[in-house]
């Protein structure tokens, strides 16, 4: 009667599969089909954007890519290797500043563009400008210098576990030193101007 019943039963692909397996000797293949969560992927091509995880992709080169923020910032910061303007080569030693300034070569590109404004009788106006510009960055540099050494507090701890203080920032020390410094900065912006 027991026999019966095992016979009457209905095997399922998994059992059939199990028993195949075991008879061929292939003890680590698979009786299951898993099932469970399947991605779907999507294919893109050259040029698409997309948003996936908060964040906006793009293939570039036939490379997939990050778009962020900054993206402009690095390109105005990168360099080409062919001056935009001429064509030729950015290899003088003055054509990553001038590319900054310009966005063209030193040689040939800023020197014909000088030597155009000197015909034109501008560039005395273009080198006091270019002068005060750079000035006007190295006053900006010295009064962040200055406000950071000012909240700036030294203190170390020693081997024996002391604590020294190093700052001689003392706030009459510090209210004489930035006007001391407030002074010269607003004399040098009147010679700017002058």
């Amino acid at each position: 009667m027991a026999q019966e019943s095992l016979l009457k039963k209905e095997f399922k692909s998994k059992d059939v599969n199990r028993a195949r397996n075991l008879v061929k000797k292939n003890f680590s293949d698979k009786t299951v089909d898993g099932v469970g969560y399947e991605k779907a992927y999507q294919l893109y091509e050259e040029g698409d954007t997309w948003e996936e995880s908060g964040r906006t992709w793009t293939i570039k080169d036939g490379i997939r890519q990050n778009i962020t923020k900054l993206d402009a910032a690095k390109k105005a910061l990168q360099m080409p290797l062919k001056c935009p303007k001429c064509g030729g080569p950015m290899k003088h030693h003055l054509a990553q500043k001038m590319y900054k300034i310009h966005g063209f070569c030193f040689d040939p590109c800023t020197v014909e563009y000088e030597a155009e404004l000197r015909k034109a009788g501008l560039y005395e106006q273009y080198e006091k400008s270019m002068i005060r510009g750079g000035l006007k960055v190295f006053l900006h540099d010295i009064e962040q210098w200055a406000m950071d050494r000012i909240n700036t507090v030294d203190t170390f701890v020693t081997e024996q576990g002391d604590v020294e203080d190093w700052n001689n920032n003392t706030s009459k020390t510090n209210e004489t030193f930035n006007k001391n410094l407030q002074e010269f900065i607003k004399h040098a912006r009147k010679h700017l101007e002058d």
